[in-house]
């Protein structure tokens, strides 16, 4: 009897620890703007409504034109933060511009209420945790058992590599000390306008405004992103980082709400994304939109002495079509730095200095589609310096097939076909990290290049250039992957 007894009571705790621990997916009021296409990426969107992915919150963003809120952004939150209320609370924010509000019911940004200034409470970010504590903290033993188990695995794997001879190592990095930041860039930003808001990044909302009057971008972190704000504004700190291929940084500025301010050059024509999606490009544009991007990633990956400063070689970690921007003269420059690493040396002593310490964090950074396979599948040692800059070679071959897919000059007619993703034909537009290992790294496969571009005259020569040099550029073996001086190289040829 008291062993049946006990059995019973097992059965319910699994049942208690099933229902309290894996909720069913959060809904939400979906309405999104090209220019904000992040948070297509938090679930499968349906009419008007947003499965999440990986959250239960729900958010709106709204823009308070002349007193009256007016939908910028309802979907899913893109990460998961404490969201207490059931109700959708607009909060003002960035000097009564922008209205936020945070929920955790069904549908619920769908329908919102403002909460004046006064009663506006501090942001608060942090992770959301379920009611049972008990159930929760069973499970997070569990995971925590079998993460341990493919740790050991992992570091068993990655101590072979290591003790084996290879070309993974840190040459690029020089034996001077790149230890020191250069300059400090704060400013007074009092006299900052805010005009409106051009994107919505993962940590950051980037606004057009003004500043001694020029038209300049800004973008502002909230309180709780403290830490990205510091890493991407070290990066721009760097000596010697200023070049045509990287987005021009005026400085930086904190307000008494916590948040903080990085002001940078305007890209006239907004992200390469957004440019792509809008404008196909003959031959000529094509080449000098190609040219560019690659000339930015080799400077950023470049180490560099002059008049006795040095920079230090750079991994973006994050190198997507979002994350570059296009000049009014056709022209690409990077931006976005929260994820990168500076690759340091100190003392004679190779390293490199990431913002997040632990291994899974540094598998897991970065836009999921444009990782490379050996991020995808998790077998990468990346604690060496060549490995990371590897990854943004793979996706700069990506984002070269991008820019490719809309010149009119390479296909019959010259009529491009429309943007799409790296994947999004193959995936769909929600691909999964599962999918995207399976197609990418077991399968080998990559985006369908197409098959009349062999067979282009000789007397035009790009199409079959391009397509090897798009290869080269995300071969599966990383070590076999062109430098982004050598992209560059062969781009000039042309």
């Amino acid at each position: 009897m008291q062993r049946s007894r006990l059995t019973f009571a097992l059965a319910c705790i699994c049942i208690c620890i099933s229902d309290q621990s894996f909720p069913q997916k959060r809904r939400c009021a979906f309405q999104g703007t090209p220019q904000n296409p992040n948070f297509t990426t938090a679930g499968n969107v349906t009419g008007s409504v947003q499965l999440c992915e990986n959250t239960q919150c729900c958010v709106g963003y709204f823009l308070n034109i002349d007193g009256r809120p007016e939908v910028d952004v309802l979907a899913c939150d893109i990460t998961e933060k404490f969201c207490p209320d059931a109700t959708c609370k607009s909060h003002t924010r960035y000097n009564d511009r922008l209205l936020v509000c945070v929920c955790n019911t069904d549908l619920c940004n769908s329908n919102t209420t403002w909460v004046p200034e006064l009663e506006e409470p501090q942001p608060i970010y942090s992770y959301f945790v379920g009611k049972n504590e008990v159930a929760a903290i069973i499970l997070a033993l569990l995971v925590l058992s079998i993460l341990l188990f493919i740790a050991t695995k992992l570091r068993c794997l990655f101590k072979k590599k290591k003790d084996k001879p290879s070309s993974l190592h840190d040459d690029s990095v020089s034996q001077l000390c790149s230890c020191q930041t250069t300059k400090t860039s704060e400013l007074h930003i009092d006299d900052i306008e805010l005009q409106h808001i051009v994107g919505h990044g993962h940590f950051a909302i980037v606004w057009q405004g003004k500043y001694k009057g020029s038209t300049v971008a800004i973008k502002v972190f909230p309180a709780g992103w403290k830490q990205k704000f510091t890493a991407e504004k070290e990066v721009y700190e760097l000596p010697l980082m200023n070049h045509a291929g990287i987005v021009h940084f005026l400085g930086s500025g904190r307000k008494p709400d916590g948040s903080s301010w990085l002001i940078m050059q305007l890209a006239e024509c907004g992200s390469l994304h957004s440019y792509l999606c809008k404008h196909t490009a003959n031959w000529m544009l094509t080449l000098k939109l190609c040219q560019s991007l690659s000339q930015g990633l080799s400077y950023l990956h470049s180490d560099l002495q002059k008049h006795d400063v040095h920079k230090p070689p750079v991994a973006h970690r994050d190198f997507s079509s979002s994350n570059v921007l296009v000049r009014a003269d056709g022209t690409c420059m990077l931006c976005d730095f929260g994820c990168s690493t500076i690759l340091r040396s100190c003392s004679g002593n190779r390293s490199w200095q990431s913002h997040i310490t632990n291994m899974e964090g540094h598998a897991q950074m970065g836009t999921l589609r444009y990782m490379p396979p050996e991020v995808l599948e998790g077998s990468v040692n990346l604690s060496s310096s060549l490995c990371l800059m590897q990854g943004d070679i793979y996706a700069l071959g990506l984002l070269l097939w991008e820019i490719c897919m809309r010149c009119s000059d390479l296909f019959e007619g010259g009529v491009a076909p429309q943007h799409l993703l790296p994947y999004e034909s193959e995936l769909g537009p929600n691909a999964t990290r599962d999918s995207l290992c399976q197609y990418v790294f077991h399968l080998k496969k990559r985006p369908s290049i197409p098959k009349h571009w062999e067979l282009l005259p000789q007397v035009f020569l790009q199409g079959p250039v391009l397509h090897e040099l798009m290869t080269d550029c995300w071969d599966c073996d990383a070590d076999a992957r062109l430098t982004a001086e050598c992209v560059v190289g062969r781009l000039v040829s042309l």
